[in-house]
């Protein structure tokens, strides 16, 4: 079994994030969660259906692939059964809501795996709008 819980974030490189969080919401009919601006960089969520994934429009991530951000239930327990089945481990890094551990596939694919330790994070920015 995958140690993969849920995909909670498609989160998604832009070049505009205002017009494509405008594009998300007025066109495709999501629903704005917030908008915000700090440390040089935008990012918008964006909740297209009414649970996971949630889309995170930003413009500080390089390249045109999103990356895909799993949950599980316990990372160093996931990254371990990960690496039996021949991955290797990449950056590990702090988000908001936990421990992280950012890797590319062999095809390039952009995944991300985080624990959730700390959920009341998740909606620390809801309802900000900087821009």
């Amino acid at each position: 079994m995958p140690p993969f819980v849920q995909l909670d974030y498609l989160y998604t490189p832009s070049k505009d994030v205002a017009a494509d969080a405008r594009y998300f919401t007025d066109v495709l009919g999501g629903k704005p969660i917030f908008r915000i601006e700090g440390m040089g960089a935008r990012v918008a969520k964006i909740e297209l259906t009414d649970g996971p994934p949630h889309v995170l429009l930003t413009d500080h991530l390089e390249g045109d692939q999103p990356i895909l951000i799993y949950r599980v239930e316990d990372l160093e327990a996931s990254m371990r059964a990960l690496k039996k089945r021949g991955w290797k481990k990449a950056q590990t890094l702090e988000i908001p809501m936990g421990p992280c551990c950012s890797f590319t596939t062999p095809a390039g694919h952009r995944l991300a795996i985080y624990e959730l330790t700390r959920p009341e994070v998740a909606r620390h920015f809801d309802g900000r709008f900087d821009f």
